[in-house]
């Protein structure tokens, strides 16, 4: 072939600057392309070779070399695939290749970034030009008598092209970096990269720093292999050791033999798994090799709960494991990691047009060879085909999930405490999925026992039939959940923060079912029957209630007596399960603290007529409204010096009785966690001023 040289057929002269531009932000992508070109050339030149029409040497190997030079700032990809003819570099190189880049480019520039194309796949060979100045060919064909080929190019829109030197069939493709781009020229970079997008292709991948001096190892001359180069040949000599025998003489024992190792230049491993996990029948992978490889992928030390293998042939061919992971939601948020493959080729990190977005909080690998990728992110979630992608992976899901409940109760009842919050947000972001496992979504009660929605109904069906209670902390809410054992009632342990939607989809769904937090009233199950009241009791328990709502301050906080069947509790503050939802979704929207915005509005603050403080603090507002009622006439001298004591007294005591209100009422709140910076500071102050009275 005669030297020549040509124009790419571009209706503008900025192809390449817009690559840069818009790729810039993964312009690592171009080791994938590169890489991949490389991968599908071996895998033509197998297929042909299983038609017959390509009979492959005795000794040869497939593989893809990728080497870097730091000092001459390049890279070079290798590849012993079909290689291309003068003609195939005409016909792929200076059209197709072009024209698709040319075509990619053009969706691609006017695209929003939230609509971008699917892991930038399409740009193909082009995408060297991203971090290149210089890209050289060397190419020559699988097919006999065909002459090497040699094509360069500098970026812009000129080509040439010449007879290569080539001896063997396959590609080499040269990229000269630019010097914004020379943090490629670094083998641990490239490793990196190679790691991230080409970890599981079906080729082996070896890189190489060709600058470097040759790494070594020691073998011994049994292991030699054909391949292998031989540096130095190395005797080790016998090792002995001076020991002493049974006679108790000393003596020179050899505990090692003379041997001889070979010293070689060390193998070449690849960087890549050309089987992966996915591709095996679960049959053929034991529980070490799943948790093995949830290790190496996600870099999680913990061991994954249980695991997901998917296998499709038809309608479309999927494979993948799901991962569902150890989390500890009080310390780290649920976020997990679904990676896409194809081909074993990774495309991107969580797309969720393709992968269900409750799916998210997985980790896991999902290899669809059948993926429309050359299309933008908005295609793929009208695209029927995707759809039924995301369904098939739901309902595996919910059989996995289903099947467990059912088969493997113990283990699933173990691991729900970790898959409750995924399993209620699937339910609330899928109704298809909710459908299927809601009969596997489970609630934990005060004795620690996993029950169903139907066993909860049961457990309180005779005294409270539609209703369940629920706890959101155990430690805050601990006096009520006391009450609540003291009297048989069960309640459930709901203490993440999706549980509140959660319950709310529920109660939608069933219009009977109403959920209560165990603080949200007294019901008559902690609360003696009331006896025939009469009006001196009415008048002095409104006495009372009057005098706590103005000792406290609160006019809004409603104050009421009942005689609890616990006598040991002086007082609880109660919130309606109305008031509090609306405050939860306030504060969620940051419109609201914890006494900010709302107040007492909703609360009660109930008060057992039956303990002894309770009874005091009754006592002592009747005998201060006495006294002001005897002193209220004309008095004598000796009455009025009386008067003047009794009222000193009156007025200490009325302190105290304030005090104790006041004490009371913060101890309620305390209960529920509502006291604020300043009230927790006052509460410590009065504490400490009443435990000084108590000295005196």
């Amino acid at each position: 072939m005669e030297n020549r040289q040509g124009s790419l057929s571009i209706h503008s002269d900025n192809l390449f600057p817009i690559i840069k531009k818009w790729l810039y932000s993964d312009h690592d992508i171009f080791v994938r392309e590169l890489v991949s070109n490389g991968c599908d050339a071996v895998t033509k030149l197998k297929k042909l070779a299983l038609m017959g029409e390509y009979r492959t040497p005795e000794n040869e190997t497939y593989r893809i070399q990728v080497e870097v030079s730091p000092k001459e700032k390049s890279i070079r990809f290798l590849d012993n695939g079909v290689g291309m003819s003068a003609e195939e570099v005409e016909k792929y190189i200076n059209q197709i290749a072009f024209s698709g880049a040319q075509d990619f480019i053009e969706t691609y520039k006017d695209k929003a970034t939230e609509d971008q194309i699917i892991g930038h796949f399409g740009l193909g060979f082009y995408s060297a030009f991203m971090v290149a100045d210089r890209v050289v060919i060397e190419t020559k064909s699988y097919r006999e008598n065909e002459t090497a080929v040699h094509w360069e190019s500098d970026g812009g829109t000129e080509y040439r092209m010449s007879d290569g030197t080539r001896k063997e069939h396959g590609t080499a493709v040269t990229l000269y970096l630019a010097e914004e781009s020379q943090e490629f020229a670094s083998k641990a970079r490239l490793r990196e990269v190679l790691e991230k997008y080409c970890g599981f292709m079906p080729v082996p991948i070896y890189l190489t720093d060709v600058d470097a001096a040759p790494e070594t190892e020691l073998i011994d001359p049994a292991d030699r292999r054909e391949d292998d180069v031989v540096l130095e040949t190395i005797v080790e000599e016998a090792k002995t050791e001076e020991k002493t025998g049974e006679d108790g003489n000393k003596e020179i024992v050899e505990v090692s033999p003379a041997r001889e190792q070979l010293k070689i230049q060390k193998r070449p491993q690849p960087i890549n798994d050309t089987n992966p996990l996915w591709r095996k029948h679960p049959n053929e992978v034991s529980k070490e090799e799943y948790e093995a490889f949830y290790r190496k992928v996600f870099m999680d030390y913990r061991e994954p709960l249980f695991w997901i293998h998917l296998n499709m042939d038809y309608p479309f061919r999927l494979q993948g494991i799901l991962y569902f992971p150890h989390t500890d939601l009080k310390y780290e948020a649920a976020e997990g990691k679904i990676k896409l493959y194809n081909n074993q080729v990774f495309i991107a990190d969580n797309i969720k047009e393709v992968i269900p977005e409750f799916l998210l909080l997985l980790k896991g690998v999902i290899d669809c060879p059948d993926l429309p990728l050359n299309v933008s992110r908005s295609a793929l979630q009208n695209d029927g085909f995707v759809k039924k992608i995301s369904a098939y992976i739901t309902k595996k899901v919910a059989e996995k999930l289903t099947g467990m409940c059912k088969t493997e109760r113990e283990s699933y009842e173990k691991y729900w405490d970790d898959i409750a919050p995924f399993v209620q947000y699937g339910c609330l972001k899928d109704e298809k999925f909710e459908e299927k496992v809601k009969d596997a979504v489970l609630f934990k009660n005060l004795e620690k026992k996993y029950l169903t929605l139907e066993d909860c109904l049961k457990e309180n069906e005779a005294r409270f039939p539609n209703r369940i209670f629920y706890v959101t902390d155990e430690k805050q809410q601990r006096s009520y959940i006391d009450l609540f054992k003291s009297q048989n009632i069960d309640a459930i342990i709901l203490p993440h923060a999706i549980d509140m939607p959660f319950i709310q989809s529920l109660e939608a769904k069933n219009k009977d079912l109403k959920f209560l937090r165990i603080d949200a009233d007294l019901n008559e199950a902690l609360c003696e029957k009331e006896e025939a009241s009469d009006e001196v009791r009415e008048t002095r328990e409104k006495a009372l209630v009057s005098a706590v709502q103005k000792a406290i301050g609160e006019t809004a906080l409603q104050v009421k007596l009942e005689s609890f069947k616990n006598a040991e509790v002086a007082a609880m503050l109660t919130l309606s399960e109305e008031s509090r939802r609306m405050q939860d979704m306030m504060r969620q929207y940051g419109m609201s603290d914890s006494e900010g915005t709302f107040g007492t509005a909703g609360r009660t603050l109930v008060l057992n007529r039956k303990h002894p403080l309770v009874q005091y603090l009754q006592e002592q507002v009747v005998v201060r409204d006495g006294n002001k009622a005897e002193t209220a006439g004309n008095e004598t001298p000796s009455e009025s010096a009386e008067a003047d004591e009794n009222a000193e007294r009156t007025t200490k005591t009325k302190g105290l009785t304030k005090q104790l209100c006041e004490q009371l009422y913060d101890l309620a709140c305390i209960q529920q966690g509502s006291l604020s910076p300043d009230r927790m500071n006052a509460f410590i102050a009065r504490s400490n001023a009443l435990m000084e009275e108590l000295t005196k």
